[in-house]
């Protein structure tokens, strides 16, 4: 029997309010203006938020830790963390509310009270926030003291404030900051990472929920603030408080990383697991290569380039090298503009081989973009193939901060319960919502309680209905197949022909004859490398290859029509056989380009009598591996064009190139499975309703001009 999941304790911080806080920290932002521009307020309430949590953290332990200090100035770090009761300490005699009392000093004695903690907390404040240029700026603008004053009063003690509330208020106070950032590439609301847990924990995790002694390794290897890891640690805490939860993460953003950190220090985290940075950049390290994850829970940027000219330097070339190595991203390459795959090969590969499961955000880019043979198809592929898909959840718009765009959620296993082996379930939750009584940004709806049960239950129940679809893996794969008419043309030599070869491409841009560009450019070099003198050397060539079978076929323009398309080729032969750089294949592409189709003409046959294609009537086909190709031709095909010929160009027994290339892939169609048809409505009832529209309009425009007097 499957594990049964309690949906109902994953809701219960749905009250809380960080208003007042928020509102506090909002108010002393404010007083920046005039020295700060808006956009940099986050400079100053950042390291000061971090700073004051800390200070009430330590309050209970301060004196006993100055006074340890004190006795003994070079007392190892390990021994003032003991006494502090975290694993960071400060030792000034100094606190906000005492530098107050010297405010003529209060620049330099803040310094010296940040040179009081530990040195994991000058990390975040000095090296990531770099937090002494900003208080010299204030006291320079004269803001310091104010922005001391008003802090020193914030109330974020843990008794007061737990982790999760000061998660809000970090979160709150970073949206104000990052409405107008890069859609995807800060941090997801915390109801939506509400609802990735839920999911998340609905299957293969009872242990996790029940048992004593066991170890949660939580891995987001694009964690931002770390509202994802701490969400998380939260629920599987409050669930059951004897687990022990490891928590993983990698963020190359100094200001997130730099919260991120200071949030998994009040939790008595091991900060060495949360890596920050650009030498934490996932894609070109993996920073816990030696560690597997129970659970990833991951939004990763969207539309981020990993390669070309606005990717960090290196990391295309370490992307390149894992993919040819067997590495991290063996399965395949998305295009270089879009990072997202990268990310889920990446988490995929830090899963527990027996029990690992993971909760991806992404946009719909993932699910369909790409060719049957590109990077995503085949990763996409890949992930079927391997049967790593559990679910699909298609969320509402509107719900980020700063993208209204559509959002999905993928649930990935690595051991999934044996009703959805071999298959894959589709959740259409994008009308599951409520509207936010005040727009936030981009974001004016939320994932509300209800929803989220609704949602949890949908995935856990595993039953079809309006809104959940299940399907076996083959449904979402597919080959391609080529498609091609017979090869009959109809030729002729009179002018229209003439010109229609001269302006062609197979005469104006194709590098194996004469490319105008490319020559013009050649021409204008000066001087020339001895490769670029080569490539000039064959384009003079084929210029005058171009004008020597163009004057020719000018001399023997005529109105005669060929039907049959051999015997227009063999013409042309003995007109331009002798032609200097004529051959076989040249000969064939002037003649295709001079003929034109017609299905009057004789259909063109090979020595075993076999029909000849028309390579310039190519068309694909896109068969799902669920259906049958002939009969899918008789149906959706042979109607339209009758003498199709279709073909699976693949040759297995030959080796894998860029010209044999399996035609299999990979896509998730979302929408198509929900699509419902809705009969447009009559015209006679528009034309009534317009009607109606423009009677109104009409009466509230009379009456008006008579109250005006008009």
């Amino acid at each position: 029997m499957r594990d049964k999941y309690f949906y109902e304790v994953m809701f219960d911080d749905t009250s809380i309010d960080v208003s007042k806080e928020v509102g506090l920290v909002w108010s002393i932002a404010n007083s920046l203006r005039g020295a700060y521009t808006s956009d940099k307020y986050k400079d100053v309430i950042i390291p000061m938020v971090i700073i004051r949590r800390f200070e009430c953290a330590l309050e209970a332990t301060k004196d006993a830790v100055v006074a340890k200090h004190k006795q003994n100035p070079n007392l190892p770090a390990a021994l003032l963390c003991q006494v502090s009761k975290y694993p960071f300490y400060n030792y000034s005699e100094y606190n906000l509310k005492r530098l107050l009392d010297d405010s003529d000093n209060i620049a330099s004695n803040l310094k010296s009270y940040i040179e009081g903690f530990s040195a994991n907390i000058q990390l975040i404040l000095e090296k990531l926030l770099k937090f002494s240029t900003q208080i010299d700026k204030m006291d320079k603008s004269n803001r310091l003291y104010s922005v001391v004053k008003k802090f020193s009063d914030l109330d974020l003690y843990p008794a007061h404030v737990d982790s999760m509330k000061m998660g809000y208020i970090f979160e709150d106070i970073i949206r104000r900051f990052s409405e107008n950032a890069e859609a995807g590439d800060h941090y997801t609301p915390r109801e939506v990472i509400r609802l990735m847990v839920n999911v998340l924990l609905a299957e293969g995790c009872n242990d996790l929920l029940t048992d004593e002694g066991k170890i949660a390794t939580v891995l987001d290897a694009a964690c931002g603030s770390g509202g994802m890891l701490s969400t998380t640690y939260d629920f599987l805490r409050r669930k059951n408080p004897y687990v022990d939860v490891r928590l993983f993460g990698q963020e190359i953003n100094p200001e997130s990383y730099a919260i991120c950190l200071a949030d998994m220090l009040i939790k008595g985290q091991d900060v060495k697991n949360i890596m920050g940075d650009e030498e934490a950049n996932t894609l070109k390290t993996d920073c816990f290569p030696d560690q597997k994850m129970r659970l990833v829970i991951m939004n990763p940027p969207f539309g981020t380039p990993w390669g070309g000219k606005d990717a960090p330097e290196g990391q295309e070339k370490k992307v390149r090298e894992e993919n040819k190595k067997g590495g991290r991203f063996e399965h395949g390459l998305p295009g270089t503009g879009d990072a997202q795959l990268l990310f889920m090969q990446h988490a995929i590969n830090k899963l527990d081989e027996k029990n690992g499961r993971a909760a991806i955000i992404t946009n719909g880019s993932p699910l369909f973009s790409g060719g049957t043979t590109s990077g995503e198809s085949q990763i996409r592929r890949w992930m079927l193939e391997e049967d790593l898909i559990e679910a699909i959840i298609a969320l509402p718009t509107q719900l980020f901060y700063n993208t209204d765009i559509g959002i999905y959620i993928f649930i990935l296993s690595r051991n999934k319960r044996p009703d959805r082996r071999g298959k894959v379930q589709l959740i259409n939750a994008v009308d599951m919502w409520k509207p936010l009584r005040k727009s936030l940004g981009k974001k004016r709806r939320e994932i509300d309680r209800d929803s989220m049960v609704k949602i949890t239950e949908l995935y856990s129940n595993f039953e079809e209905n309006q809104y959940c679809k299940i399907f076996p893996n083959e449904e979402f794969m597919y080959k391609e197949y080529a498609v091609y008419q017979p090869l009959q043309r109809r030729g002729v030599l009179d002018a229209e022909s003439i010109e229609r070869l001269r302006t062609s491409s197979y005469f104006t841009s194709n590098s194996s004859i004469f490319n105008e560009t490319d020559f013009e450019q050649l021409k204008e070099m000066n001087p020339r490398s001895a490769a670029d003198e080569k490539k000039y050397q064959k384009y003079l060539a084929g210029q005058q290859f171009v004008a020597d079978v163009l004057t020719i076929l000018e001399a023997n323009r005529s109105d005669r029509i060929f039907m049959d398309y051999s015997e227009f080729e063999k013409h042309l032969k003995s007109l331009l056989g002798t032609v200097e750089g004529m051959s076989a294949s040249r000969l064939t592409g002037i003649a295709m380009v001079l003929a034109v189709m017609d299905k009057t003409a004789v259909v063109q046959k090979d020595r075993k009598g076999e029909i000849i294609k028309d390579t310039t009537t190519k068309d694909t086909e896109i068969i799902k591996l669920t259906q049958d190709p002939e009969k899918y031709f008789e149906a959706e095909v042979y109607p339209h064009v009758p003498d199709a010929i279709w073909a699976y160009e693949f040759d297995p027994e030959k080796k894998e190139s860029a010209t044999n290339k399996e035609k299999l892939g990979a896509e998730f169609p979302f929408t198509r499975f929900f699509y419902e048809y809705k009969e447009p409505e009559k015209a006679d009832d528009l034309l009534a309703q317009f009607m109606e529209l423009e009677k109104s309009l009409s009466e509230k425009i009379a009456s008006l001009q008579e109250s005006e007097g008009v």
